[in-house]
């Protein structure tokens, strides 16, 4: 298994989730390969919940880190769970449309997907000079 699947796991059991009972972790790997991780944490306020991609990717830039190869997600449910629009981005704001994104699907089993797969025609900050 990729040791970047593992991590994403691994950190899903540190989730917030109190309402969905939903944990998801992220770890996204530095251009340097350093890996940061992050989980879901769920507000009684949806809209203040974090995402675990958001956690980690902040966690990162926290960090001095500002280029990006990997992303690894997964659920505890394996359900290959993708970024949602939200994280994509937000991924899309630090990452080009080359940046590979790991889906765990239980097992063995990864999805992989690029940044530009997922979010095609991204708003960048060229759209808005």
């Amino acid at each position: 298994m990729d040791d970047l699947i593992d991590a994403a796991r691994e950190v899903q059991n540190r989730a917030h989730v109190p309402y969905s009972d939903y944990r998801v972790g992220a770890a996204i790997e530095t251009a340097n390969g350093d890996v940061f991780v992050g989980c879901n944490l769920e507000n009684a306020n949806f809209s203040n919940s974090l995402h675990a991609e958001e956690v980690a990717i902040a966690e990162a830039v926290k960090n001095g880190h500002r280029e990006f190869s990997r992303l690894a997600v997964s659920s505890d449910r394996r359900d290959g769970v993708t970024p949602c629009g939200m994280c994509r981005q937000t991924l899309a704001e630090f990452c080009d449309d080359e940046l590979v994104i790991l889906c765990d699907e239980g097992g063995d089993d990864v999805a992989e997907y690029s940044l530009g797969e997922l979010l095609p025609n991204t708003i960048t900050q060229d759209m808005l000079d």
